[in-house]
């Protein structure tokens, strides 16, 4: 009996606030090579972005194409606003009016597809994580924690298009990013912030009515085994791996 074959190999870069990932996956998702990680150089306009991917790259089996994952607004691989990348030196740090200007607008997946020789896909990073996961039944929320709060909104297996209300407002003024972001997680401890995560997943529940709700991001594991349970069988807490192996199921699910 034939095999199926393991191609189209995809490159798929998870690009965070302080570290950028990446490795090389087969069609049914196997990584085809150990995953490279560096840290995420600052500051950092388009271009370095795209050099340093294309530097991951040399060091990783050739790919078919490259699917990558980064903070921000998306559409149809043009940049609307990314959060971090902005900065001089990082997440929390000075904005650069100069990399606003980079940014905004810019044709991210043209420049990759110039620099790589191979079609890409480009999406919000939790979108990428969103695909590694989802069950393509229902609605399905999934929220990534980290550096800020991440989000993307499957129905039917099918990419909706993604939304930063994770910079709206909470709680006298504070974001979601600032409510229950890492810097809040670090001067709270892990059981005050579980508390702060439980009570904004409690607010959502009537916004959005899902299915399923998934909690990926580093920050996910912190969350206690008390709020945990509380959550309810709706909610479930998944690999922080799927911001990469999400690289290659994100092709069939995206409407780009």
């Amino acid at each position: 009996m034939p095999t199926a074959s393991p191609s189209p190999y995809t490159l798929a870069v998870d690009c965070g606030g302080g570290g950028i990932k990446a490795s090389v996956l087969d069609a049914s998702g196997t990584l085809h090579a150990p995953a490279v990680r560096v840290p995420t150089p600052y500051p950092l306009p388009p271009e370095r972005l795209v050099d340093t991917i294309a530097d991951i790259a040399g060091q990783l089996p050739p790919a078919d194409r490259v699917t990558v994952g980064m903070p921000g607004m998306i559409r149809h691989g043009v940049v609307v606003a990314t959060p971090h990348y902005v900065t001089r030196s990082g997440p929390h740090t000075r904005v650069e009016p100069e990399l606003v200007d980079a940014w905004a607008g810019c044709d991210i997946r043209a420049a990759f597809e110039r620099r790589l020789g191979v079609p890409a896909l480009v999406l919000n990073d939790a979108e990428v994580h969103g695909a590694g996961v989802v069950s393509g039944s229902g609605v399905e929320l999934v929220l990534t924690l980290g550096t800020g709060l991440g989000s993307a909104l499957f129905d039917g297996g099918r990419l909706a298009p993604h939304l930063e209300w994770s910079h709206a407002p909470i709680h006298r003024g504070t974001t979601y990013d600032e409510y229950i972001g890492q810097i809040q997680r670090a001067r709270l401890g892990d059981a005050m912030w579980s508390r702060r995560v439980r009570r904004m997943i409690d607010g959502l529940r009537p916004v959005f009515r899902w299915d399923r709700l998934y909690l990926g991001g580093g920050n996910s594991r912190a969350i206690t085994a008390t709020s945990l349970a509380r959550l309810g069988d709706d909610v479930v807490i998944v690999p922080n791996q799927a911001g990469i192996t999400g690289g290659v199921r994100a092709w069939a699910l995206s409407t780009d």
